[in-house]
Protein backbone atom coordinates (compact mmCIF):
# COMPACT_ATOMS: atom_id res chain seq x y z
CA UNK A 1 0.00 0.00 0.00
CA UNK A 2 1.36 3.42 -0.89
CA UNK A 3 3.00 5.39 1.91
CA UNK A 4 2.20 8.85 0.64
CA UNK A 5 -1.06 10.63 1.20
CA UNK A 6 -3.33 10.65 -1.81
CA UNK A 7 -5.31 13.65 -2.93
CA UNK A 8 -9.07 13.60 -3.02
CA UNK A 9 -10.44 15.03 -6.22
CA UNK A 10 -13.85 15.20 -4.69
CA UNK A 11 -13.19 17.56 -1.86
CA UNK A 12 -9.57 18.51 -1.33
CA UNK A 13 -8.91 16.11 1.56
CA UNK A 14 -6.35 13.33 1.50
CA UNK A 15 -6.26 9.62 2.14
CA UNK A 16 -3.35 8.33 4.19
CA UNK A 17 -2.36 4.73 5.00
CA UNK A 18 -1.53 5.83 8.55
CA UNK A 19 -5.08 4.97 9.68
CA UNK A 20 -5.10 1.53 8.04
CA UNK A 21 -6.14 -1.38 10.24
CA UNK A 22 -4.13 -3.86 8.16
CA UNK A 23 -0.76 -3.32 9.83
CA UNK A 24 1.65 -5.97 8.55
CA UNK A 25 -1.14 -8.11 7.07
CA UNK A 26 -2.94 -7.95 3.74
CA UNK A 27 -5.90 -5.55 3.82
CA UNK A 28 -7.97 -8.24 2.09
CA UNK A 29 -7.42 -10.53 5.07
CA UNK A 30 -8.79 -7.74 7.26
CA UNK A 31 -11.86 -7.49 5.02
CA UNK A 32 -12.56 -11.20 5.42
CA UNK A 33 -12.10 -11.11 9.20
CA UNK A 34 -14.19 -8.05 10.04
CA UNK A 35 -16.97 -9.20 7.71
CA UNK A 36 -17.58 -12.31 9.83
CA UNK A 37 -19.13 -10.59 12.88
CA UNK A 38 -20.99 -8.08 10.72
CA UNK A 39 -22.52 -10.87 8.64
CA UNK A 40 -23.51 -12.62 11.86
CA UNK A 41 -25.30 -9.47 13.07
CA UNK A 42 -27.02 -8.65 9.77
CA UNK A 43 -28.19 -12.26 9.51
CA UNK A 44 -29.73 -11.93 12.96
CA UNK A 45 -32.00 -9.07 11.86
CA UNK A 46 -34.10 -11.57 9.89
CA UNK A 47 -33.25 -15.09 11.07
CA UNK A 48 -35.55 -14.94 14.11
CA UNK A 49 -38.61 -13.88 12.08
CA UNK A 50 -39.51 -17.41 10.99
CA UNK A 51 -38.99 -18.79 14.50
CA UNK A 52 -41.67 -16.69 16.23
CA UNK A 53 -44.33 -19.41 16.18
CA UNK A 54 -41.86 -21.92 17.61
CA UNK A 55 -40.74 -19.44 20.28
CA UNK A 56 -44.32 -18.68 21.29
CA UNK A 57 -45.07 -22.40 21.54
CA UNK A 58 -41.87 -23.23 23.39
CA UNK A 59 -42.32 -20.46 25.95
CA UNK A 60 -46.13 -20.80 26.17
CA UNK A 61 -46.80 -17.20 25.12
CA UNK A 62 -48.94 -15.52 22.47
CA UNK A 63 -47.58 -14.70 19.02
CA UNK A 64 -47.98 -10.99 19.80
CA UNK A 65 -45.81 -11.38 22.90
CA UNK A 66 -43.25 -13.25 20.81
CA UNK A 67 -42.96 -10.29 18.41
CA UNK A 68 -41.20 -8.38 21.19
CA UNK A 69 -38.26 -10.66 20.43
CA UNK A 70 -37.94 -8.72 17.16
CA UNK A 71 -38.97 -5.30 18.47
CA UNK A 72 -36.56 -5.27 21.42
CA UNK A 73 -33.60 -6.06 19.16
CA UNK A 74 -34.52 -3.45 16.55
CA UNK A 75 -35.07 -0.68 19.11
CA UNK A 76 -31.74 -1.32 20.86
CA UNK A 77 -29.99 -1.55 17.49
CA UNK A 78 -31.56 1.70 16.29
CA UNK A 79 -30.33 3.56 19.37
CA UNK A 80 -26.74 2.30 19.26
CA UNK A 81 -25.99 2.58 15.53
CA UNK A 82 -26.05 6.41 15.32
CA UNK A 83 -23.80 6.83 18.37
CA UNK A 84 -21.41 4.03 17.40
CA UNK A 85 -19.21 6.48 15.49
CA UNK A 86 -18.68 8.56 18.61
CA UNK A 87 -18.21 5.45 20.76
CA UNK A 88 -15.63 4.14 18.31
CA UNK A 89 -13.67 7.39 18.51
CA UNK A 90 -13.96 7.61 22.30
CA UNK A 91 -13.23 4.00 23.27
CA UNK A 92 -10.94 3.10 20.41
CA UNK A 93 -12.02 1.52 17.15
CA UNK A 94 -10.60 -1.96 17.70
CA UNK A 95 -11.53 -2.05 21.39
CA UNK A 96 -15.11 -1.02 20.65
CA UNK A 97 -15.37 -3.59 17.85
CA UNK A 98 -14.15 -6.35 20.18
CA UNK A 99 -16.53 -5.23 22.93
CA UNK A 100 -19.43 -5.31 20.47
CA UNK A 101 -18.54 -8.82 19.29
CA UNK A 102 -18.22 -10.05 22.88
CA UNK A 103 -21.54 -8.54 23.98
CA UNK A 104 -23.36 -9.82 20.90
CA UNK A 105 -21.97 -13.34 21.40
CA UNK A 106 -22.73 -13.45 25.12
CA UNK A 107 -26.24 -12.12 24.50
CA UNK A 108 -26.78 -14.78 21.82
CA UNK A 109 -25.92 -17.44 24.40
CA UNK A 110 -28.38 -15.90 26.86
CA UNK A 111 -31.08 -15.83 24.16
CA UNK A 112 -30.61 -19.51 23.43
CA UNK A 113 -30.78 -20.42 27.12
CA UNK A 114 -33.66 -18.06 28.01
CA UNK A 115 -36.29 -19.88 30.13
CA UNK A 116 -39.01 -17.24 29.66
CA UNK A 117 -40.01 -14.31 27.45
CA UNK A 118 -38.74 -11.68 29.91
CA UNK A 119 -35.23 -13.09 29.91
CA UNK A 120 -35.30 -13.50 26.14
CA UNK A 121 -36.33 -9.87 25.55
CA UNK A 122 -33.61 -8.55 27.89
CA UNK A 123 -31.04 -10.74 26.12
CA UNK A 124 -32.25 -9.47 22.74
CA UNK A 125 -31.80 -5.87 23.94
CA UNK A 126 -28.20 -6.68 24.87
CA UNK A 127 -27.75 -8.41 21.52
CA UNK A 128 -29.04 -5.32 19.72
CA UNK A 129 -26.66 -3.08 21.68
CA UNK A 130 -23.71 -5.29 20.78
CA UNK A 131 -24.75 -5.70 17.16
CA UNK A 132 -25.28 -1.96 16.64
CA UNK A 133 -21.56 -1.26 16.63
CA UNK A 134 -20.46 -3.92 14.14
CA UNK A 135 -21.47 -2.69 10.67
CA UNK A 136 -20.55 1.00 11.22
CA UNK A 137 -17.09 0.11 12.55
CA UNK A 138 -16.46 -2.27 9.66
CA UNK A 139 -17.32 0.46 7.16
CA UNK A 140 -15.06 2.91 8.95
CA UNK A 141 -12.19 0.41 8.92
CA UNK A 142 -12.68 -0.26 5.20
CA UNK A 143 -12.73 3.45 4.35
CA UNK A 144 -9.49 4.03 6.27
CA UNK A 145 -7.67 0.85 5.19
CA UNK A 146 -8.19 1.05 1.43
CA UNK A 147 -7.16 3.87 -0.91
CA UNK A 148 -9.99 5.31 -3.02
CA UNK A 149 -9.10 3.30 -6.12
CA UNK A 150 -9.46 -0.02 -4.26
CA UNK A 151 -12.34 0.93 -2.03
CA UNK A 152 -14.98 -0.23 -4.49
CA UNK A 153 -13.83 -3.84 -4.18
CA UNK A 154 -13.59 -3.52 -0.40
CA UNK A 155 -17.14 -2.25 -0.17
CA UNK A 156 -18.18 -5.04 -2.53
CA UNK A 157 -17.33 -7.46 0.27
CA UNK A 158 -19.39 -5.34 2.64
CA UNK A 159 -22.27 -5.42 0.14
CA UNK A 160 -22.24 -9.22 0.27
CA UNK A 161 -22.68 -9.01 4.03
CA UNK A 162 -25.46 -6.42 3.92
CA UNK A 163 -27.45 -7.85 1.00
CA UNK A 164 -26.98 -11.61 1.39
CA UNK A 165 -27.38 -11.64 5.19
CA UNK A 166 -31.06 -10.61 5.28
CA UNK A 167 -31.77 -12.90 2.31
CA UNK A 168 -30.27 -16.01 3.92
CA UNK A 169 -31.74 -15.24 7.34
CA UNK A 170 -35.26 -16.58 6.72
CA UNK A 171 -33.92 -19.63 4.86
CA UNK A 172 -31.41 -20.54 7.55
CA UNK A 173 -33.92 -19.79 10.29
CA UNK A 174 -36.54 -21.95 8.60
CA UNK A 175 -34.07 -24.80 8.24
CA UNK A 176 -33.01 -24.59 11.89
CA UNK A 177 -36.53 -24.61 13.33
CA UNK A 178 -37.56 -27.33 10.87
CA UNK A 179 -34.81 -29.75 11.86
CA UNK A 180 -33.75 -28.58 15.32
CA UNK A 181 -35.19 -26.07 17.83
CA UNK A 182 -35.63 -22.30 17.99
CA UNK A 183 -32.82 -22.06 20.57
CA UNK A 184 -30.24 -22.73 17.83
CA UNK A 185 -31.37 -19.65 15.91
CA UNK A 186 -29.40 -17.79 18.59
CA UNK A 187 -26.88 -20.38 19.77
CA UNK A 188 -25.44 -20.69 16.26
CA UNK A 189 -23.85 -17.26 16.83
CA UNK A 190 -21.77 -18.38 19.80
CA UNK A 191 -18.97 -20.36 18.08
CA UNK A 192 -18.91 -17.87 15.20
CA UNK A 193 -18.65 -14.95 17.62
CA UNK A 194 -15.82 -16.56 19.58
CA UNK A 195 -13.89 -17.23 16.36
CA UNK A 196 -14.51 -13.68 15.12
CA UNK A 197 -13.30 -12.16 18.41
CA UNK A 198 -10.09 -14.19 18.29
CA UNK A 199 -9.38 -13.27 14.65
CA UNK A 200 -10.02 -9.55 15.18
CA UNK A 201 -7.84 -9.50 18.32
CA UNK A 202 -5.02 -11.28 16.47
CA UNK A 203 -4.98 -9.67 13.04
CA UNK A 204 -6.73 -6.28 13.10
CA UNK A 205 -4.43 -3.39 14.00
CA UNK A 206 -5.22 -0.24 15.95
CA UNK A 207 -2.89 2.19 14.12
CA UNK A 208 -0.98 4.86 16.01
CA UNK A 209 -2.58 7.61 13.93
CA UNK A 210 -6.05 6.61 15.15
CA UNK A 211 -4.79 6.75 18.73
CA UNK A 212 -3.23 10.18 18.12
CA UNK A 213 -6.44 11.49 16.58
CA UNK A 214 -8.38 10.22 19.60
CA UNK A 215 -5.92 11.80 22.04
CA UNK A 216 -6.08 15.10 20.18
CA UNK A 217 -9.87 15.11 20.13
CA UNK A 218 -10.20 14.30 23.82
CA UNK A 219 -7.09 16.13 25.10
CA UNK A 220 -9.25 18.16 27.47
CA UNK A 221 -11.00 15.07 28.77
CA UNK A 222 -13.89 12.94 27.58
CA UNK A 223 -16.84 15.29 27.22
CA UNK A 224 -19.89 13.05 26.92
CA UNK A 225 -22.87 14.57 25.16
CA UNK A 226 -25.41 13.21 27.64
CA UNK A 227 -28.26 15.27 26.21
CA UNK A 228 -27.48 14.09 22.69
CA UNK A 229 -27.34 10.45 23.77
CA UNK A 230 -30.66 10.81 25.61
CA UNK A 231 -32.33 12.46 22.61
CA UNK A 232 -31.01 9.73 20.28
CA UNK A 233 -32.36 7.04 22.59
CA UNK A 234 -35.77 8.70 22.89
CA UNK A 235 -36.05 9.81 19.25
CA UNK A 236 -34.86 6.75 17.36
CA UNK A 237 -35.98 4.29 20.03
CA UNK A 238 -39.58 5.48 20.02
CA UNK A 239 -39.52 5.98 16.23
CA UNK A 240 -38.52 2.34 15.78
CA UNK A 241 -41.16 1.35 18.31
CA UNK A 242 -43.82 3.34 16.43
CA UNK A 243 -43.02 1.75 13.09
CA UNK A 244 -42.57 -1.77 14.43
CA UNK A 245 -45.71 -1.87 16.60
CA UNK A 246 -47.92 0.50 14.61
CA UNK A 247 -49.67 -2.07 12.41
CA UNK A 248 -50.31 -4.44 15.32
CA UNK A 249 -51.68 -1.65 17.54
CA UNK A 250 -53.91 -0.17 14.78
CA UNK A 251 -51.72 2.89 14.46
CA UNK A 252 -53.10 6.13 15.85
CA UNK A 253 -56.19 4.46 17.24
CA UNK A 254 -53.77 3.32 19.95
CA UNK A 255 -52.78 5.73 22.70
CA UNK A 256 -49.45 3.93 23.00
CA UNK A 257 -48.58 4.59 19.34
CA UNK A 258 -49.70 8.23 19.58
CA UNK A 259 -47.50 8.74 22.63
CA UNK A 260 -44.54 6.99 20.96
CA UNK A 261 -44.88 9.08 17.80
CA UNK A 262 -45.05 12.35 19.76
CA UNK A 263 -41.99 11.48 21.87
CA UNK A 264 -40.08 10.48 18.73
CA UNK A 265 -40.99 13.65 16.81
CA UNK A 266 -40.19 16.05 19.66
CA UNK A 267 -36.95 14.26 20.52
CA UNK A 268 -35.69 14.16 16.93
CA UNK A 269 -36.38 17.85 16.35
CA UNK A 270 -34.61 18.68 19.61
CA UNK A 271 -31.75 16.35 18.61
CA UNK A 272 -31.12 18.22 15.36
CA UNK A 273 -31.10 21.61 17.10
CA UNK A 274 -28.90 20.39 19.95
CA UNK A 275 -26.34 18.50 17.87
CA UNK A 276 -25.86 21.31 15.36
CA UNK A 277 -24.91 23.65 18.20
CA UNK A 278 -22.86 21.25 20.34
CA UNK A 279 -19.06 21.49 20.33
CA UNK A 280 -18.51 17.71 20.33
CA UNK A 281 -21.80 16.15 19.17
CA UNK A 282 -22.52 12.46 19.54
CA UNK A 283 -23.85 12.59 15.94
CA UNK A 284 -22.11 14.95 13.53
CA UNK A 285 -25.07 16.24 11.53
CA UNK A 286 -22.84 18.83 9.87
CA UNK A 287 -21.76 16.02 7.55
CA UNK A 288 -25.05 16.63 5.78
CA UNK A 289 -23.56 19.86 4.42
CA UNK A 290 -21.61 17.65 2.04
CA UNK A 291 -23.99 17.34 -0.91
CA UNK A 292 -22.85 13.89 -1.99
CA UNK A 293 -23.16 12.53 1.53
CA UNK A 294 -26.62 14.02 2.07
CA UNK A 295 -27.90 12.60 -1.22
CA UNK A 296 -26.40 9.17 -0.60
CA UNK A 297 -28.16 9.09 2.77
CA UNK A 298 -31.47 9.48 0.91
CA UNK A 299 -30.64 6.89 -1.74
CA UNK A 300 -29.35 4.46 0.90
CA UNK A 301 -32.61 4.82 2.83
CA UNK A 302 -34.67 3.88 -0.21
CA UNK A 303 -32.30 1.01 -1.03
CA UNK A 304 -32.76 -0.33 2.49
CA UNK A 305 -36.50 0.08 2.13
CA UNK A 306 -36.57 -1.99 -1.06
CA UNK A 307 -34.16 -4.67 0.18
CA UNK A 308 -35.81 -5.31 3.54
CA UNK A 309 -39.33 -4.67 2.27
CA UNK A 310 -39.15 -7.20 -0.56
CA UNK A 311 -37.19 -9.67 1.58
CA UNK A 312 -40.18 -9.82 3.90
CA UNK A 313 -42.90 -9.50 1.24
CA UNK A 314 -41.86 -12.28 -1.14
CA UNK A 315 -41.80 -15.15 1.42
CA UNK A 316 -44.96 -13.76 3.00
CA UNK A 317 -46.71 -13.77 -0.39
CA UNK A 318 -45.61 -17.32 -1.13
CA UNK A 319 -46.82 -18.54 2.25
CA UNK A 320 -50.18 -16.75 2.28
CA UNK A 321 -51.15 -17.12 -1.38
CA UNK A 322 -49.46 -20.37 -2.43
CA UNK A 323 -49.27 -22.15 0.91
CA UNK A 324 -45.47 -22.57 0.98
CA UNK A 325 -43.73 -23.61 4.18
CA UNK A 326 -41.41 -21.04 5.78
CA UNK A 327 -38.41 -23.05 4.56
CA UNK A 328 -39.62 -23.26 0.94
CA UNK A 329 -40.56 -19.58 0.95
CA UNK A 330 -37.09 -18.71 2.18
CA UNK A 331 -35.50 -20.86 -0.53
CA UNK A 332 -37.22 -18.71 -3.16
CA UNK A 333 -34.92 -15.88 -2.04
CA UNK A 334 -31.79 -17.99 -2.33
CA UNK A 335 -31.46 -17.45 -6.08
CA UNK A 336 -31.33 -13.73 -5.39
CA UNK A 337 -28.56 -14.25 -2.86
CA UNK A 338 -26.55 -16.23 -5.40
CA UNK A 339 -27.09 -13.53 -8.03
CA UNK A 340 -25.78 -10.95 -5.59
CA UNK A 341 -22.65 -13.00 -4.93
CA UNK A 342 -21.99 -13.27 -8.66
CA UNK A 343 -22.53 -9.57 -9.42
CA UNK A 344 -20.72 -8.06 -6.42
CA UNK A 345 -17.18 -8.40 -7.88
CA UNK A 346 -18.30 -6.65 -11.07
CA UNK A 347 -19.87 -3.82 -9.06
CA UNK A 348 -16.72 -3.46 -6.99
CA UNK A 349 -14.45 -3.45 -10.01
CA UNK A 350 -16.55 -0.96 -11.97
CA UNK A 351 -16.83 1.35 -8.96
CA UNK A 352 -13.07 1.82 -9.14
CA UNK A 353 -13.08 2.52 -12.88
CA UNK A 354 -16.06 4.73 -13.72
CA UNK A 355 -18.06 7.54 -12.21
CA UNK A 356 -20.31 5.64 -9.81
CA UNK A 357 -23.27 7.86 -10.69
CA UNK A 358 -23.36 5.96 -13.99
CA UNK A 359 -23.82 2.77 -11.98
CA UNK A 360 -26.30 4.11 -9.45
CA UNK A 361 -28.85 5.62 -11.81
CA UNK A 362 -29.22 2.57 -14.11
CA UNK A 363 -29.32 0.28 -11.05
CA UNK A 364 -32.23 2.26 -9.61
CA UNK A 365 -34.05 2.00 -12.94
CA UNK A 366 -33.46 -1.76 -12.97
CA UNK A 367 -34.87 -1.93 -9.44
CA UNK A 368 -37.96 -0.06 -10.60
CA UNK A 369 -38.37 -2.43 -13.55
CA UNK A 370 -37.90 -5.46 -11.28
CA UNK A 371 -40.64 -4.17 -8.96
CA UNK A 372 -42.86 -3.53 -11.98
CA UNK A 373 -42.25 -7.14 -13.02
CA UNK A 374 -43.20 -8.35 -9.53
CA UNK A 375 -46.40 -6.33 -9.73
CA UNK A 376 -47.49 -8.50 -12.68
CA UNK A 377 -47.12 -11.88 -10.97
CA UNK A 378 -50.22 -14.04 -10.61
CA UNK A 379 -51.66 -16.15 -7.81
CA UNK A 380 -50.74 -19.28 -9.79
CA UNK A 381 -47.02 -18.59 -10.25
CA UNK A 382 -44.56 -21.45 -10.11
CA UNK A 383 -41.65 -21.54 -7.67
CA UNK A 384 -39.28 -20.76 -10.55
CA UNK A 385 -41.22 -17.59 -11.43
CA UNK A 386 -40.94 -16.26 -7.88
CA UNK A 387 -37.26 -17.19 -7.69
CA UNK A 388 -36.52 -15.50 -11.04
CA UNK A 389 -38.36 -12.32 -10.01
CA UNK A 390 -36.14 -12.08 -6.94
CA UNK A 391 -33.02 -13.02 -8.92
CA UNK A 392 -33.67 -10.22 -11.43
CA UNK A 393 -34.06 -7.69 -8.62
CA UNK A 394 -31.03 -8.95 -6.68
CA UNK A 395 -28.70 -8.66 -9.67
CA UNK A 396 -28.92 -4.87 -9.43
CA UNK A 397 -28.51 -4.58 -5.65
CA UNK A 398 -24.67 -4.68 -5.65
CA UNK A 399 -24.69 -1.79 -8.14
CA UNK A 400 -26.56 0.21 -5.50
CA UNK A 401 -24.79 -0.72 -2.26
CA UNK A 402 -21.22 -0.63 -3.57
CA UNK A 403 -21.41 2.74 -5.40
CA UNK A 404 -23.38 4.34 -2.54
CA UNK A 405 -20.67 3.40 -0.05
CA UNK A 406 -17.98 4.51 -2.48
CA UNK A 407 -19.38 7.96 -3.26
CA UNK A 408 -20.56 8.73 0.27
CA UNK A 409 -17.02 9.40 1.53
CA UNK A 410 -15.99 11.73 -1.32
CA UNK A 411 -14.82 15.02 0.20
CA UNK A 412 -14.89 13.82 3.82
CA UNK A 413 -11.89 13.84 6.15
CA UNK A 414 -10.62 10.47 7.33
CA UNK A 415 -11.40 11.49 10.90
CA UNK A 416 -15.06 11.73 9.83
CA UNK A 417 -15.38 8.17 8.52
CA UNK A 418 -16.69 6.71 11.79
CA UNK A 419 -19.50 9.26 12.03
CA UNK A 420 -20.29 8.93 8.32
CA UNK A 421 -20.48 5.14 8.59
CA UNK A 422 -22.90 5.41 11.52
CA UNK A 423 -25.24 7.70 9.61
CA UNK A 424 -25.15 5.47 6.52
CA UNK A 425 -26.14 2.48 8.63
CA UNK A 426 -28.90 4.46 10.34
CA UNK A 427 -30.23 5.37 6.90
CA UNK A 428 -30.15 1.77 5.67
CA UNK A 429 -31.76 0.29 8.77
CA UNK A 430 -34.34 3.04 9.20
CA UNK A 431 -35.18 2.73 5.50
CA UNK A 432 -35.62 -1.00 6.03
CA UNK A 433 -37.91 -0.44 9.01
CA UNK A 434 -39.99 2.07 7.07
CA UNK A 435 -40.09 -0.29 4.08
CA UNK A 436 -41.43 -3.18 6.15
CA UNK A 437 -43.89 -0.91 7.94
CA UNK A 438 -45.01 0.68 4.66
CA UNK A 439 -45.44 -2.73 3.05
CA UNK A 440 -47.52 -4.17 5.89
CA UNK A 441 -49.74 -1.09 6.15
CA UNK A 442 -50.33 -0.99 2.40
CA UNK A 443 -50.95 -4.73 2.42
CA UNK A 444 -53.63 -4.53 5.10
CA UNK A 445 -55.40 -1.62 3.41
CA UNK A 446 -55.14 -3.20 -0.04
CA UNK A 447 -56.55 -6.49 1.21
CA UNK A 448 -59.66 -4.80 2.60
CA UNK A 449 -60.13 -2.76 -0.57
CA UNK A 450 -59.77 -5.69 -2.95
CA UNK A 451 -62.01 -7.90 -0.82
CA UNK A 452 -64.72 -5.26 -1.02
CA UNK A 453 -64.28 -4.83 -4.78
CA UNK A 454 -64.31 -8.57 -5.50
CA UNK A 455 -67.32 -9.16 -3.25
CA UNK A 456 -69.29 -6.64 -5.29
CA UNK A 457 -68.66 -8.69 -8.43
CA UNK A 458 -70.39 -11.76 -6.93
CA UNK A 459 -73.92 -11.45 -8.26
CA UNK A 460 -76.35 -14.44 -8.18
CA UNK A 461 -77.97 -13.01 -11.33
CA UNK A 462 -74.68 -13.23 -13.22
CA UNK A 463 -74.66 -16.31 -15.55
CA UNK A 464 -70.93 -16.80 -14.92
CA UNK A 465 -71.53 -16.91 -11.17
CA UNK A 466 -74.30 -19.50 -11.52
CA UNK A 467 -72.25 -21.56 -13.97
CA UNK A 468 -69.30 -21.70 -11.55
CA UNK A 469 -71.54 -22.65 -8.61
CA UNK A 470 -73.14 -25.48 -10.60
CA UNK A 471 -69.74 -26.87 -11.61
CA UNK A 472 -68.48 -26.62 -8.02
CA UNK A 473 -71.60 -28.41 -6.73
CA UNK A 474 -71.08 -31.24 -9.21
CA UNK A 475 -67.43 -31.59 -8.21
CA UNK A 476 -68.17 -31.80 -4.49
CA UNK A 477 -71.27 -33.91 -5.02
CA UNK A 478 -72.41 -35.34 -1.72
CA UNK A 479 -69.14 -34.62 0.06
CA UNK A 480 -70.40 -31.45 1.66
CA UNK A 481 -73.49 -29.41 2.32
CA UNK A 482 -74.94 -26.72 0.07
CA UNK A 483 -72.60 -24.08 1.50
CA UNK A 484 -69.41 -25.87 0.42
CA UNK A 485 -69.20 -24.31 -3.10
CA UNK A 486 -69.82 -20.88 -1.57
CA UNK A 487 -67.07 -21.45 0.99
CA UNK A 488 -64.67 -22.48 -1.76
CA UNK A 489 -65.61 -19.41 -3.79
CA UNK A 490 -64.98 -17.14 -0.80
CA UNK A 491 -61.62 -18.81 -0.20
CA UNK A 492 -60.59 -18.18 -3.81
CA UNK A 493 -61.77 -14.59 -3.60
CA UNK A 494 -59.72 -14.11 -0.43
CA UNK A 495 -56.68 -15.58 -2.16
CA UNK A 496 -57.03 -13.30 -5.18
CA UNK A 497 -57.59 -10.24 -2.98
CA UNK A 498 -54.43 -11.07 -1.02
CA UNK A 499 -52.40 -11.42 -4.21
CA UNK A 500 -53.73 -8.13 -5.60
CA UNK A 501 -52.75 -6.40 -2.36
CA UNK A 502 -49.18 -7.69 -2.68
CA UNK A 503 -49.01 -6.46 -6.28
CA UNK A 504 -50.16 -3.01 -5.17
CA UNK A 505 -47.29 -2.81 -2.68
CA UNK A 506 -44.74 -3.73 -5.35
CA UNK A 507 -46.16 -0.98 -7.58
CA UNK A 508 -45.98 1.56 -4.76
CA UNK A 509 -42.34 0.66 -4.12
CA UNK A 510 -41.61 1.09 -7.82
CA UNK A 511 -42.99 4.63 -7.68
CA UNK A 512 -40.80 5.45 -4.66
CA UNK A 513 -37.69 4.27 -6.52
CA UNK A 514 -38.56 6.32 -9.61
CA UNK A 515 -39.08 9.43 -7.48
CA UNK A 516 -35.71 9.04 -5.74
CA UNK A 517 -33.64 8.02 -8.79
CA UNK A 518 -33.17 11.61 -10.11
CA UNK A 519 -31.32 12.52 -6.88
CA UNK A 520 -28.30 10.71 -8.31
CA UNK A 521 -28.10 13.29 -11.09
CA UNK A 522 -27.48 16.04 -8.52
CA UNK A 523 -24.42 14.33 -7.01
CA UNK A 524 -20.97 15.66 -7.72
CA UNK A 525 -18.52 13.53 -9.68
CA UNK A 526 -18.26 10.12 -8.10
CA UNK A 527 -15.26 8.64 -9.92
CA UNK A 528 -13.20 6.73 -7.36
CA UNK A 529 -10.54 5.35 -9.63
CA UNK A 530 -8.10 7.19 -11.79
CA UNK A 531 -4.67 8.64 -11.30
CA UNK A 532 -3.50 7.82 -8.92
CA UNK A 533 -6.33 7.38 -6.49
CA UNK A 534 -9.39 9.18 -7.71
CA UNK A 535 -11.94 11.03 -5.70
CA UNK A 536 -12.09 9.88 -2.15
CA UNK A 537 -10.72 11.17 1.11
Amino acid sequence: MAKAAKADAGGGHTWSPNRSAAGKYSPWLIVAIISIPTFMEVLDTSIANVALDHISGGLSITTDQATWVLTSYLVANAIVIPISGWLSDAIGRKRYFLMSIALFTLASLLCGLAPNIGTLVVARVLQGIGGGGLAPVEQSILADTFPPKQRGMAFAAFAIVVVVGPVLGPTLGGYIVEYSSWHWVFLINVPVGILAWFLVETFVDEPEQVKKDRDERFKNGLMIDYVGVALVALGLGFLELTFDRGEREDWFASGFIVMSAIIAAVSLVALVVWELNHKDPVIDLKLMKNRNFALTIGVMGVTGMILFGTTQLIPQMLQQVLGYSSLDAGLALTAGGLATLVMVPFAGRLSGLVDVRFLLFPALLVQAFALWNMSHLSADIAFSDAAFARLFQAMALPFLFVPINAIAYVGLKQTQTAQASSLLNVSRNLGGTIGICFAQTQLAGGLQRHQSELTQTLNPLDPNYNDWMEKAASVFGGQGDATTPLAVLYSQMQRQATMLAFLDVFRAMMVVVLVVAPLVLFMRSGKTGGAPSGGMH
